[in-house]
């Protein structure tokens, strides 16, 4: 590939989030838009919008010689690992929105098939690129609260009855929707690129609000490789202002509100997430429960994470960059959220 040439990216999907990175690679200098992908009646307009060529298969795409150097995977759930396997067999590289899969023997899969490629596979967990999650790994790592203890983590939000309604009917069904798919798996995500690998879960589900057959949200342990212990509240019916988006003021539709949704106990002091402070007893005296604690805050940057997102897709591709999210990185994820619901099921502590 010359590196003087932009790096042509199509866009498969053009749901809620399809245009949110569709945005981004018209914003990156390194990219160009060349099309979306989507079968979809409404997807006309959104093509329009981007003043891109709209094709109704990745078929289709590429007999009309609109070939892409990379691909975004925006699909529903279900359909990730077809759509993904399909790119990666015509020689693209791909970044697969999260979940990887909605089975762990297809994320494995899907991680054999890029592998045998040759290209890149990467899922887009973008939140490590969000700088809350940036402030929060360089304050761990600076050893800002001491050794890690526990954690405790909360993603409560009402998600409306529309939300659930055609063409996203897929959020309610048993195997591609629910919370833990769609929003608990981007939390596991974060605490294990932040505190490494969980091994064991419990989850006892939450009472049912709605008539749909998949789950509403769980209280859930935690217990990760390193002896950190920790607790997660998952909820999608409860009213709150504790929740990621709402935190930090990623999704652009949902107000800032700035709570706290992650607090990280240490041996020196105690790091909140979402509001973003330290406590820790102050300077010059021995820590202890009788000492006089402080707060301080931690600054944070203004990076946009889907943007971020898309100039590390290209470095990966033209550089040979790490993946800060490979495909084992989701899958590892995906793990963890299976074991959550076989826990749920079986009523007993899951070991991964």
């Amino acid at each position: 590939m010359d590196p003087s040439e932009r790096l042509k990216v199509a866009v498969i999907g053009s749901g809620h989030i399809g245009p949110r990175h569709a945005s981004s690679v018209v914003k990156c200098s390194e990219t160009e838009l060349l099309c979306f992908v989507d079968p979809s009646r409404n997807a006309q307009a959104v093509a329009d919008s981007f003043q891109v060529p709209l094709f109704e298969s990745i078929g289709s795409m590429l007999a009309g010689r609109h070939t892409p150097d990379a691909a975004i995977v925006c699909t529903p759930n279900s359909t990730h690992v077809e759509v993904a396997k399909q790119l990666l067999a015509a020689g693209i590289h791909v970044l697969v929105e999260k979940p990887i899969s909605t089975t762990v023997a297809s994320g494995r899969e899907l991680i054999a098939a890029g592998e045998q490629s040759g290209k890149q596979l990467l899922v887009g967990h973008h939140r490590r690129f969000n700088p809350y999650i940036v402030a929060t790994k360089r304050a761990l790592e600076d050893g800002a609260i001491g050794k890690v203890v526990a954690v405790s983590g909360v993603w409560a939000a009402y998600k409306p009855p529309g939300y659930f309604e055609a063409p996203a009917e897929w959020r309610r069904a048993t195997g591609s929707g629910g919370p833990i798919l769609i929003n608990l798996i981007h939390e596991i995500d974060c605490l294990q690129y932040l505190l490494g690998p969980i091994v064991r879960v419990y989850a006892e589900q939450t009472a049912s609000h709605r008539e749909h057959p998949v789950e509403e949200g769980a209280a859930i342990l935690l217990r990760f490789t390193s002896g950190i212990v920790g607790t997660f509240l998952l909820s999608d019916s409860a009213t709150s202002a504790h929740f990621f988006e709402s935190a930090t003021g990623e999704n652009p539709i949902i107000p800032r509100l700035g709570k706290d949704v992650y607090r990280i106990f240490g041996t020196a002091g105690t790091l909140s997430v979402g509001d973003m402070k330290v406590t820790r007893c102050a300077e010059d005296i021995e820590t202890s429960w009788t000492a006089v604690v402080v707060e301080s805050g931690i600054a944070v940057g203004n990076e946009v994470p889907f943007d971020e997102q898309i100039n590390h897709f290209v470095r990966v591709v033209r550089n040979g960059e790490q993946p800060r999210c490979s495909g084992q990185d989701g899958l590892d994820a995906l793990i963890v959220c299976e074991a959550i619901k076989l826990a749920m099921v079986e009523a007993r502590p899951v070991d991964i």
